[in-house]
């Protein structure tokens, strides 16, 4: 029996990642303290290199830096050299602000790391910091899994670069792969994510030609979700990503030791969120 993409996310450390990420650091906040946090290494940057550094939904970065400019922690400003963009830097006030996120995120990770022992978490953030590009200062655990999370995703993208897809259409891909024709609301509660966000990567699925709507067979008053022919195809391709991915995954943590024990770390958080 070969194995399906649903398969390869269920066993991926990656989908764990998300998991933890998701219930421990995804809320839009932590969001902001990440940007924040960027520009306080890298002032000048633009939105859209923001939005390939971390791997965050261009739709979303907007809607981020354009919150934090009207709470006045960040300022636009045109590039002069590239006049088709804009460089955000940190104000005054996203210093202080970005200041008390830090300090916030230092209580949130004591809330969130309860059930680990101080070697445990010292533990999970070094294996954490050994799947970035560069060492993190910062040892907020919630931190360290949203920056690992992301360049997961970066790493998933790239391998994908040439197909259309993202590392985010990996779980929609599979949960229709699984559950169509449904309708929308199943394939959210499928995903553990809210209906708003499903409706944005479905959206992006429809454009792509890779996702239908048509009528539900179960109930003809609504519609339900179903792959096209070139949504099944590309199926394999993401499959075939995902093991290049856990092979990366492998590779940047040191081999197969290192990997079970934050797959494990990770269960024990998610598993008491």
């Amino acid at each position: 029996m070969s194995t399906t993409l649903s398969d390869l996310l269920k066993l991926s450390l990656g989908n764990l990642l998300r998991q933890a990420f998701v219930r421990l650091a995804g809320e839009s906040r932590s969001r902001e303290f990440v940007v924040l946090d960027v520009l306080a290494d890298q002032d000048g940057c633009s939105q859209q290199d923001l939005v390939e550094r971390l791997g965050i939904n261009r739709t979303i970065m907007v809607r981020l830096v354009d919150a934090l400019e009207e709470a006045g922690h960040v300022t636009r400003t045109r590039n002069l050299r590239n006049r088709r963009s804009n460089e955000l830097r940190l104000t005054a006030k996203g210093r202080d602000a970005l200041k008390g996120m830090r300090e916030a995120a230092a209580a949130h990770d004591a809330e969130v790391t309860a059930t680990l022992t101080p070697a445990e978490r010292t533990r999970l953030n070094e294996l954490l910091t050994l799947l970035l590009p560069e060492p993190e200062q910062v040892q907020s655990t919630a931190y360290l899994i949203t920056q690992a999370h992301y360049r997961l995703r970066r790493l998933g993208d790239a391998l994908l670069a040439d197909s259309g897809l993202r590392t985010r259409h990996f779980g929609p891909l599979a949960g229709l792969d699984e559950l169509a024709p449904c309708p929308q609301h199943r394939l959210a509660r499928h995903l553990g994510i809210t209906e708003p966000a499903a409706a944005e990567v479905v959206n992006e699925l429809v454009d792509a030609g890779l996702v239908a709507r048509g009528r539900d067979p179960h109930d003809r008053r609504r519609y339900a979700l179903d792959l096209t022919d070139l949504g099944r195809r590309r199926l394999a391709t993401a499959g075939e990503a995902q093991q290049a991915l856990q092979a990366r995954v492998r590779e940047l943590l040191g081999g197969p030791e290192p990997e079970r024990e934050l797959r494990e770390l990770l269960q024990k958080l998610v598993s008491d969120a």
